[in-house]
């Protein structure tokens, strides 16, 4: 008898949470309703069109695997050199020479019109998405629906997903097609929608600014972001450096900017052993690794221009090691 009571208890027990948890996802669900409410009529008053509204949001909800991701985004714990080894593999570099051959007319063409090397934009589309191949499977409409409404960046989100309902209202993209990553960057250069309304291109000329299959329109979007972003088709990203012996470390920092015979005067030489160039142009000597330790890189402005489409570090001496070599 006592052996039945006790597993009474516990089946009680269980069906409380279990009525608990259907409880809670029933409030959400009903908060989530009426948070959609209000913010259609903020959509409308913003320029979307009602009927974009209410075919884009018909069929929206609320993604928990993404407020995981956003809430739980996992300490970056790889090395510098992991990080490289990993986004930078052999294969990574064959693709990426061979896709320079095989767009080489295009890629040409857009060079000349932004002023930005093939290199440069090819490395961005590899590291970004592999060339394409990975570029998201999470609907885009949803995932920024979930994030405005979860509230930890919600007013951030909010106006992304505005955005995103101004590019589908402008026909460049269907809601079901609009496929992205868990926060929202979409198609093969991962652009937030803020991003594709600054940067993005119709480059091919077909109406429409198709970041997720359109090659011209890609490529030209990657060169243009980089333009309008200060790009100096004339110059480089950086270089691996070699530090002399006890190389003053309150020097190494994107804050101290000097001219390259500054460094020379200092001892700095290229990784190879032989002089810095004799250009004319500012830079700063960094050290990705997080604890100081590793590699030295002279950095240039094209450098900070690649900081704006990602603030890391690791991303941003990745994309010129890439494109270094893809030469």
């Amino acid at each position: 008898m006592v052996e039945i009571m006790k597993l009474l208890r516990l089946f009680v027990a269980a069906l409380i949470m279990v009525m608990c948890a259907v409880s809670s996802k029933n409030s959400i669900a009903d908060s989530f309703q009426s948070w959609l409410v209000n913010f259609k009529k903020d959509a409308h008053s913003n320029g979307v069109s009602k009927r974009t509204i209410n075919d884009a949001l018909l069929d929206i909800k609320l993604i928990p695997r993404v407020v995981e991701l956003d809430r739980k985004q996992p300490e970056f714990t790889l090395t510098f050199k992991q990080y490289l080894d990993r986004v930078i593999s052999k294969r990574r570099g064959k693709i990426g020479r061979s896709k320079l051959i095989e767009h080489k007319k295009l890629l040409g063409d857009i060079s000349r019109k932004f002023n930005v090397q093939p290199r440069f934009i090819v490395a961005l589309w590899g590291i970004e998405t592999d060339y394409g191949r990975i570029t998201g499977g999470f609907p885009v409409i949803s995932s920024l629906a979930t994030l405005a409404f979860d509230g930890r960046r919600s007013k951030f989100f909010k106006k992304e997903l505005i955005l995103a309902l101004k590019i589908i209202d402008g026909g460049h993209i269907t809601a079901a097609k609009m496929k992205g990553s868990w926060a929202g960057a979409m198609g093969q250069n991962q652009f937030m929608p803020s991003s594709f309304h600054s940067f993005a291109i119709d480059y091919d000329g077909d109406g429409s600014k198709d970041i997720w299959h359109s090659l011209p329109d890609i490529f030209a979007s990657i060169a243009n972001y980089l333009s309008k972003s200060g790009w100096k088709g004339n110059e480089t990203w950086g270089r691996p450096i070699r530090l002399p012996t006890n190389f003053p470390t309150q020097l190494i920092g994107r804050k101290q900017k000097e001219r390259l015979q500054f460094w020379s005067n200092l001892g700095v030489l290229r990784l190879n052993g032989k002089p810095l160039p004799s250009a004319s142009i500012d830079s700063s000597i960094i050290k990705p690794e997080k604890n100081g330790s590793g590699p030295a890189y002279l950095i240039y402005n094209n450098y900070r221009v690649i900081l704006k489409w990602n603030r890391s570090d690791y991303f941003a001496t990745a994309v010129g090691t890439l494109a270094d070599n893809l030469r």
